[in-house]
């Protein structure tokens, strides 16, 4: 979900940020973009660059199943040619993975009038755990209250602190330190880290954070490419 197939540079820096002159991506992709987009399906969060670039956009074959949160965006990608694109709603569902689409908070402050809407998604299946992807937000009540309703064993947090205009714009430590709260007994899984310019949060400081608050066996960090199964 969430393409990004460019190579490293292949687009503009976030400006206003700490690498603010390191193009974006800041990292080469682990494996090739051919391998990446051998699915069934896509689910895009929202259209910011870090999210859906020029390459995915070219890449990605126009009758992939793809899955959006709003009108908004499905008139963007049918524009660009794809003829597949599916609102995402409380009923959706791929062969027979429901989906439901569900809001987030892009930042607080004043960021977040200019940030736009962005979305996670609920994926159920009767023979598989609940995951909860919870897309670019940072923590807030919002949150809470999906992980209590649809009680996810697995939850994945972007989680690179990600900073633009002085405000955070993704989980932090100390927010993923809340997700584990509101779910003791789910296992988080931190991505979106070290890979565009505007990241404050590494690997090893969250590793290390979790540690020191308990929480390092309930958490997984992978590193670019790496495959989990659970």
């Amino acid at each position: 979900m969430d393409p990004v197939l460019g190579g490293k540079g292949s687009f503009r820096a976030f400006g206003d940020s700490l690498r603010k002159d390191m193009k974006n991506p800041i990292v080469d992709l682990p494996i090739s973009a051919e391998e990446i987009i051998d699915v069934d399906a896509v689910v895009i969060t929202h259209m910011h660059l870090d999210h859906f670039d020029p390459a995915a956009k070219d890449l990605i074959p126009k009758d992939k199943k793809i899955y959006v949160e709003n009108e908004d965006d499905l008139k963007v990608l049918e524009g660009s040619g794809f003829l597949d694109v599916e609102i995402l709603g409380k009923g959706s569902e791929f062969h027979e993975i429901k989906l439901i689409r569900t809001p987030g908070q892009h930042g607080r402050g004043e960021v977040l009038q200019v940030i736009g809407d962005v979305c996670g998604v609920i994926f159920s299946h009767p023979a598989e755990k609940t995951l909860y992807v919870v897309g670019d937000s940072v923590w807030y009540d919002g949150v809470d209250e999906i992980i209590k309703t649809h009680q996810p064993e697995v939850i994945v947090v972007n989680g690179g602190g990600n900073v633009l205009m002085g405000e955070m714009l993704v989980m932090g430590k100390e927010d993923i330190l809340k997700v584990h709260k509101s779910k003791p007994d789910a296992m988080i899984i931190s991505v979106h880290m070290e890979a565009m310019n505007h990241w404050t949060l590494s690997r090893e400081e969250l590793r290390s954070f979790a540690e020191e608050n308990g929480f390092i066996g309930s958490l997984l960090i992978p590193e670019d490419g790496e495959e989990i199964q659970i």
